[in-house]
């Protein structure tokens, strides 16, 4: 009579006054759930706040750079790693959503938070754009290495289109969409503000927002993942026709997942074009398209943490190599993909999580 059951576990009568979705951010389907964890977390977040005290104007706006990147690395992660869906498709979302807000705003301005319109719209806009493309891809029963074709090919199909249009008549109002040199001109984000307008150019206020917005959005899917909803996920990506014969659409899930991933992807369009106020068709060609694959690979495609960590880590390597030449950092980081999947097919951080554990347990069992 004391024991409440709640999705297939026993809490008790104190533990169900805890809010549900604190215990769901400390759910199982992610690394690090015990207090020392969330003291790390605590920690690191303060490091983040005071990191522009301590660091040049040049270093905040390159790591609010890296910031933008990342919610399409986690969007990848929630597709790929949790549904077991491999998409090739960001970096289409991503420019498809650049693209809106660039149009939006060089059309209307920054005033009257146009910009955070152009936000929004570009974010819808992917999302839409991902229905579509999902809805054929699931509910025609597309899986495996065929939807990452299909996906793959959608994006170039996409980024070879946006090259081709350089001409003036390729406009959408006063938006050249510019070809292969991309379009610019549009505005950052700007917050309509009492006493005036604040632009948030590359530098500490759009680095604050950038990390604000990456910490909400990871604690959001960890709810996620860890709700009755990415359980289901979860069950999916390891036998779908398992989680069929117990009575789940699959295909509704599967779609669901991926809008809400390629909506995070658009949601790095925007922040990019934002941050650097340009878009172009390099942003979504071949290369392009496989580099969210190598950060989600490398730093662990199952879990959200690993996803984090691993995508900041290798776009520090990433960018430090491309001092030396481009092409040498693609196949550097191809290289590295290769030997993490023969190695390491969990990822780096999942790997290193349970390097440390058996370490543990070996001293343990020797004391």
């Amino acid at each position: 009579m004391g024991m409440l059951q709640r999705e297939g576990s026993v809490t008790t009568p104190s533990s169900s006054r805890v809010p549900n979705w604190m215990r769901l951010v400390n759910g199982p389907q992610t690394l690090g759930r015990g207090p020392l964890f969330w003291v790390g977390f605590a920690l690191a977040i303060g490091a983040a706040i005071v990191y522009p005290a301590f660091a040049d104007a040049w270093s905040v706006g390159n790591t609010a750079y890296f910031f933008c990147w990342v919610f399409m690395a986690l969007g990848l992660s929630l597709i790929w790693g949790y549904t077991g869906s491999l998409s090739f498709g960001q970096t289409a979302f991503f420019g498809l959503a650049g693209y809106t807000y660039g149009a939006i705003t060089i059309n209307f301005g920054a005033a009257y938070g146009m910009t955070l319109v152009g936000l929004l719209l570009g974010v819808g806009v992917s999302c839409l754009g991902a229905a579509l493309l999902g809805y054929i891809l699931f509910y025609g029963r597309i899986s495996g290495v065929f939807l990452g074709i299909v996906t793959l090919s959608t994006t170039l199909v996409f980024a070879t289109f946006m090259a081709q249009t350089a001409g003036s008549q390729w406009a959408i109002g006063d938006a050249r969409l510019g070809g292969d040199n991309g379009m610019t001109g549009m505005p950052p984000l700007t917050i309509p503000w009492a006493g005036g307008d604040i632009a948030l150019y590359s530098g500490v206020p759009l680095y604050y927002l950038l990390l604000a917005l990456l910490v909400l959005c990871y604690l959001g899917l960890r709810v996620l993942v860890n709700s009755r909803f990415g359980n289901v996920l979860v069950a999916i990506r390891e036998n779908p026709h398992r989680a069929e014969m117990l009575g789940y659409d699959t295909r509704r899930y599967q779609l669901i997942a991926f809008v809400i991933g390629s909506g995070l992807a658009g949601l790095s369009g925007v922040l990019y074009t934002a941050w650097g106020q340009y878009i172009s068709p390099s942003n979504m060609d071949l290369a392009a398209a496989a580099l969210p694959i190598i950060w989600v690979a490398v730093g662990g495609r199952k879990d959200l943490t690993a996803t984090l960590v691993g995508t900041l880590v290798v776009l520090g390597i990433f960018q430090n190599l491309t001092i030396y030449g481009s092409y040498y950092a693609f196949v550097i980081m191809g290289l590295l993909l290769v030997v993490i999947v023969v190695y390491l097919p969990e990822g780096l951080i999942p790997g290193l999580v349970r390097l440390f554990g058996r370490l543990r347990k070996g001293k343990e069992g020797t004391s």
